[in-house]
């Protein structure tokens, strides 16, 4: 049976006592405390293969939500469908409602024109929809301190509206990530040979160059978040704004 989900006066005592904590101990502690309600959401990403193995080694049926904007590289579908049959993913796919002919029948080249309209529309209102109908109380989550200036000051524990937010390798270097890929003979995504540090919709992704941050080739640098982890508190805020976000 979970706990008690941590409550605003305790979440600060759980956040310092978990920000010490492995990886897999901070897993452990949130299966243990949300059960059933805890989700993963993952984008099939260059380093996507990390948390799906790290997370189901301790709850190998955990719900795996991926949000298909209809727009992935189709080297991103063939890498999720390899990473789903090696770590017999139980995965959930949403998508939005409209296909993506006819969503640009309606809006046209809306990530050019609209790129927060359009994460909203292809993004977030599907992952919202996820995650009601699994009834989620908190998700787990690959984010890392290291990759946006607003990623820097997210807590391993947030809250994100109603729900809890879990970070497990908050903390991780790019090498952290490097080994533990290497130590578990477990894939990039295939575009990571070509340049891309960190792929989503093929329309807002390009490889970087020397010295590039590894966030620097989404949304032609216009913006680091993709829309799923947008603040929504006035601390939040304050941080994108002052990240230039």
């Amino acid at each position: 049976m979970p706990t008690s989900a941590p409550t605003i006066e305790n979440l600060d005592a759980v956040n310092t006592r978990l920000d010490t904590a492995s990886a897999p101990e901070v897993v452990q502690w949130a299966v243990d405390t949300f059960g059933d309600g805890l989700v993963l959401s993952t984008s099939f990403g260059v380093q996507a293969a990390v948390m799906l193995h790290l997370v189901t080694r301790v709850k190998a049926n955990i719900p795996v939500i991926f949000i298909d904007t209809g727009y992935h590289f189709a080297k991103t579908y063939g890498f999720a469908d390899a990473l789903s049959q090696r770590l017999d993913l139980n995965l959930k796919v949403y998508s939005s409602p409209q296909t993506s002919a006819w969503f640009e029948h309606n809006h046209g080249r809306l990530w050019e024109t609209n790129i927060d309209q359009y994460d909203q529309e292809r993004k977030v209102e599907p992952m919202a929809r996820a995650l009601n109908d699994l009834g989620a109380t908190a998700t787990l989550a690959g984010l890392r301190r290291q990759q946006t200036a607003h990623r820097a000051n997210m807590p391993v524990v947030g809250k994100q509206g109603d729900r809890f937010k879990v970070a497990p390798i908050l903390s991780w270097t790019t090498k952290d990530v490097f080994d533990y890929l290497k130590k578990h003979d477990l894939p990039f995504h295939p575009l990571h040979e070509k340049g891309y540090a960190s792929i989503g919709d093929w329309h807002s992704t390009r490889p970087i160059t020397a010295g590039d941050d590894e966030r620097a080739g989404r949304f032609n640098g216009i913006k680091e978040e993709c829309g799923l982890h947008m603040p929504e508190s006035p601390a939040e805020n304050e941080s994108r704004s002052s990240s230039e976000l």
